[in-house]
């Protein structure tokens, strides 16, 4: 088999993980036209359509179906051969793909990624940020981040730095107003800016005191899906925001946000990295791991 058809079955494989032809362009690290270019070639080649493509979607025909189901199998098994090498490497090479929530990423990957980049100069670090909930597998990653949430049996699961908190935050003209609460049940007869999962779920706030966990459906006009604009509508008087401590510091410290019910939120949440089980560990995914519990 030719390397060019090589390159294009690993193209196949991509757009059909992601049934996107930008998503591909985005793991392949090129363009979606050099994308779509390599999917004809193979289409050409092989003599049938192995993708149906609107302007809206893309699907897989029976064909691509089929030779989907027979090619990642071997897929997996050459980049597990490649992921053997790296046990002769003095240092991590090659690229690893990493999930991180959108609103976390700032914090977590900071000092990370400087220090990755500068010790291991052949090694690259490829970092979606997004909120929505990524099967890591089907979507090309090497590795995820998550918070201390349930995950799949076959997912190994390392705890990281740092460890995250949530507050309460309101600005010091909304308390004047309406005052502060004094327990989480108050928060019904506040205006509170809800918080809603890329999924469209609403976040329920959830709280613990000695050893009482609780959660509260709160209200308000706002829905957000941004931590930073719900800590900025906070800060504008807009209503009770639930958030990182982290991402609320800056108006903290300002003067502008002012925190309340601190004895039911101090509990820290873990961080963890997670990625699916392999008995040969990629030397780049190691590293990761290094740093990020350092």
């Amino acid at each position: 088999m030719e390397n060019a058809e090589l390159a294009e079955l690993a193209v196949f494989a991509a757009v059909a993980r992601h049934l996107s032809f930008r998503q591909a362009a985005v793991e392949r690290g090129t363009t979606p036209s050099a994308i779509s270019h390599a999917v004809r070639s193979l289409e050409s080649r092989v003599g049938v359509r192995l993708f149906h493509r609107t302007t809206r979607s893309v699907s897989l025909t029976e064909a691509g179906e089929t030779l989907f189901a027979r090619l990642s199998p071997a897929l997996s098994e050459m980049r597990t051969a490649v992921d053997e090498l790296n046990s002769f490497r003095t240092t991590p090479f090659g690229t690893i793909r990493l999930n991180v929530p959108n609103s976390l990423a700032p914090y977590v990957l900071g000092d990370v990624m400087e220090l990755l980049v500068k010790k291991n100069p052949g090694l690259k670090l490829d970092v979606v940020a997004t909120d929505r909930l990524v099967d890591i597998v089907e979507e090309g990653f090497d590795a995820g981040i998550r918070l201390g949430e349930r995950l799949s049996q076959d997912m190994v699961a390392v705890r990281i730095k740092p460890t995250f908190r949530m507050i309460v935050v309101g600005a010091p003209d909304y308390f004047a107003r309406h005052g502060k609460p004094d327990t989480p049940h108050a928060l019904r007869e506040h205006t509170c800016i809800r918080y809603a999962f890329p999924s469209g779920t609403i976040y329920h706030w959830e709280f613990v005191q000695d050893g009482e966990r609780m959660e509260v459906e709160v209200d308000g006009p706002l829905t957000l899906d941004s931590q930073e604009l719900m800590a900025d509508a906070a800060a504008r008087g807009l209503g009770l925001a639930f958030v990182w401590h982290d991402r609320a510091a800056p108006y903290l410290r300002a003067g502008r946000l002012q925190s309340c019910l601190d004895d039911w939120t101090a509990v820290d949440e873990n961080l963890y990295l997670y990625f699916p089980s392999r008995k040969h560990q990629p030397a780049g995914l190691r590293a990761l791991i290094d740093a990020l519990k350092a």
